[in-house]
């Protein structure tokens, strides 16, 4: 795997935390109603939605490296399986 794959992946993990603690947050706010409470919605909206771009980012960019890696892995496979086989005498 490459540094920046890993390096991305690492990152999506790491972005993930706070959405996980966020998404909940939210829920609870809105459904509280307290209106000292709702009114720092759409702080935390704006945090939430630059979460979700960033591990949409990052997830589509593993899960095209993912194929990309797969597809190169099938034809160096197949180069090597259509290759006759050598001799050692």
């Amino acid at each position: 795997m490459s540094k920046w794959a890993q390096l991305t992946r690492k990152w999506h993990r790491w972005i993930a935390i706070p959405m996980l603690i966020m998404v909940p947050i939210s829920a609870v706010l809105r459904l509280s109603g307290n209106a000292k409470m709702v009114k720092d919605l759409p702080a935390i909206d704006a945090v939430q939605s630059i979460l979700i771009l960033l591990l949409a980012l990052t997830g589509g960019y593993l899960y095209v490296f993912r194929l990309v890696n797969k597809k190169k892995r099938q034809r160096r496979t197949a180069t090597v399986a259509s290759q006759p086989p050598t001799s050692s005498q």
